[in-house]
């Protein structure tokens, strides 16, 4: 009975000094660490490279405490390296290794290991170059890069031994960047440094520019042409980059301008109602996302993620539903004065700014992305953020749906009916005061859903839709009034010119030069890119 359980205790009797760490590795890492606490700020650097070095399993807890200031040594004797815990008033000491106590110590005659911002930087290199083997990519990932930002040619060797077992493309290539960088830092041949160069050179980015522009002060005269060839071919490709990353920050922004200024389009082409109460609808829109989103956190955690995607018909149901209260309360008795309904609106769309205010406050409300449409990801030299894609889909599926809603349905067919010829269309059957009061509806739903999808990048708050009610204007009269595909072409094209000329003229100038070419562009084609007949065209 009691056999088995003696073998087992033997065996581990036999084991437990295998296991245990051998005494005099400890000892060499108690010297290193002592090490640590003499000497000038360049010996305590060269102690750190060779704690790095040993291997130790501590090393990352001992690197990380004299980071943190709790290294402490005899001010006047020096000797052993201690931790300090306990309170400022009643310190304990404890050996950094082991955690074992140390009793007897006067905390008058101990100092604090000092560390400058050298040493800082060594630390960090150092913290990154033990995460280079860890199993989790993010941190090899990280502590790759932060080599290649460090460069020290003495973590070269670990370096290619993490290289060798390395599996992922991207941590690879960031390794791969970082040894070129310490071998042109290091006394090698100039063959190696002509490889390092080139590894350098084919990540085409602007860290590369400023590495090989670097490596031009030490590098040997033979080389030189060739790194100045390589960073002039760089800086071409950048400039290329740079145009394509304008544009799609042009449609990006051209998205949110459609988005914006589509329901404002077949309102003005269908009623040549002036609705300045328009931006507000966006803004209640963007309101109603953070109210859903707010509920379901609340109610359903498990698909707040999922929030975006319950606050678009929400929105279009709850504006819709107002900008149909509007209609019929205000804007029907305004039909044929479009400076009076300019004024309408802009007094209804003081009353909705200050009813939000009420009730919601006038400070900013955050509506947080789902992590579907958090982060970015790089293609090739293009930053593409997962919030601006997506938005970019989704104004297009709005567009097509609503192209759609209106060349193939019975209401569409009423809706051109009335554009076109409003006594004609009236004397056929249709009811012209419903169709105005629904295409009012549809325009302000649109609205609240552009809402939905500008709280994923901009600040929620009263003054939302201020923000772009003149920029929609400018795109539906640079359009076309009530011309669904003028709009589009508008909106990306005021969104390219600007972003175009933003980094020339500044955002406030540039906004201004737009609007200054869409008036000369009006003097030519009053009616916009695409001109629409009927009774708005007319008027």
């Amino acid at each position: 009975m009691y056999r088995p359980l003696k073998i087992i205790l033997l065996t581990l009797c036999l084991a437990l000094p295998a296991l245990a760490p051998p005494l005099k590795a400890q000892e060499d890492v108690h010297a290193l660490v002592d090490a640590l606490g003499e000497g000038d700020f360049d010996a305590r650097a060269e102690a750190i490279k060779a704690l790095v070095a040993s291997k130790d399993p501590h090393v990352g807890q001992i690197l990380q405490q004299l980071s943190d200031g709790q290294l402490y040594v005899n001010s006047e004797e020096g000797g052993p390296v201690l931790l300090q815990g306990g309170t400022d008033d009643e310190p304990t000491y404890s050996d950094p290794i082991t955690g074992e106590a140390v009793d007897g110590i006067d905390p008058d005659s101990m100092s604090k290991v000092k560390i400058n911002n050298s040493l800082r930087g060594a630390i960090v290199s150092a913290m990154s170059t033990l995460t280079l083997l860890s199993p989790d990519r993010s941190a090899r990932l990280a502590a790759a890069q932060g080599l290649l930002k460090d460069a020290d040619p003495s973590n070269l060797d670990l370096l290619n031994s993490a290289l060798a077992g390395e599996k992922d493309g991207e941590v690879k290539n960031t390794m791969e960047a970082a040894r070129a960088v310490m071998m042109l830092k290091s006394d090698v041949s100039a063959e190696d440094k002509k490889a390092a160069i080139d590894t350098i050179a084919a990540r085409g980015d602007r860290n590369a520019v400023t590495i090989l522009t670097t490596a031009m002060d030490t590098a040997p005269d033979d080389l030189k042409p060739a790194i100045q060839s390589d960073i002039d071919g760089i800086k071409r490709n950048l400039v290329l980059w740079d145009i394509v990353q304008n544009v799609w920050y042009g449609l990006s922004l051209g998205s949110v301008l459609l988005l914006a200024a589509i329901g404002l389009a077949i309102t003005f082409g269908v009623m040549g109602v002036i609705n300045m109460a328009h931006g507000e609808m966006v803004m209640i829109g963007a309101y109603t996302t953070y109210v859903v989103q707010e509920y379901i956190s609340s109610s359903f955690p498990e698909m707040a993620n999922y929030s975006p995607a319950f606050a678009v018909p929400a929105a279009f149901v709850s504006t819709g539903f107002l900008g149909l209260v509007i209609e019929r309360v205000v804007i029907r008795y305004f039909y044929g004065r479009p400076l009076e309904t300019l004024l309408a609106t802009w007094g209804v769309s003081l009353i909705l700014q200050q009813a939000v205010r009420t009730i919601f406050g006038p400070t900013n409300r955050e509506v947080r992305n789902p992590s579907w449409m958090s982060g970015a990801f790089e293609l090739g030299g293009l930053s593409i953020t997962w919030n601006r894609l997506w938005i970019i889909v989704f104004s297009m599926a709005v567009f097509v749906t609503l192209l759609l809603l209106l060349k193939r349905s019975a209401f569409g067919l009423q809706m051109r009916a009335v554009t076109q010829n409003r006594r004609m269309a009236s004397s056929m059957g249709i009811r012209t005061g419903w169709v105005d009061a629904f295409t009012f509806a549809l325009g302000s739903g649109i609205a609240g859903m552009a809402g939905v999808a500008l709280s994923q990048i901009d600040n929620v708050s009263p003054n939302l839709g201020q923000s772009y009610i003149i920029d929609s204007f400018m795109v539906v009269v640079f359009g076309g009034v009530g011309n669904l595909w003028g709009t589009l072409v508008g909106a990306l094209s005021l969104g390219l010119v600007n972003k175009f000329l933003e980094p020339f003229a500044g955002a406030v100038l540039g906004k201004i030069l737009v609007l200054v070419l869409i008036i000369l562009f009006m003097q030519k084609r009053p009616r916009g890119l695409f001109a629409l007949k009927g009774r708005a065209a007319e008027a």
